[in-house]
């Protein structure tokens, strides 16, 4: 089932492309304004809950591979560190 920052994101979607209706761009704006706040939906990044802790673990494990990488960051290669041991 999509999260409301999907179907936000579907309706916003529709509103910036160039080819959809006037009609349809004007209905995804109405449904935005009375459905959701004008869109201003938390992302669904913005949700932890239900995610698969080994695809979690399994992404910031991919990052640790970057750390040697000298176009990461301290700062980001620091935050995989310790989101890796919160784990």
């Amino acid at each position: 089932m999509p999260t409301e920052a999907q179907i936000a994101g579907g309706h916003k979607a529709n509103i910036n492309n160039p080819n959809t209706s006037q009609g349809s761009k004007q209905n995804s704006q109405k449904i935005l304004d009375n459905e959701f706040n004008g869109g201003d939906v938390p992302k669904a990044s913005d949700n932890q809950e239900g995610k698969n802790p080994g695809n979690v673990a399994g992404g910031l494990k991919a990052q640790v591979f970057t750390l040697k990488n000298p176009n990461v960051s301290d700062e980001a290669k620091e935050s995989a560190k310790e989101r890796l041991n919160q784990m």
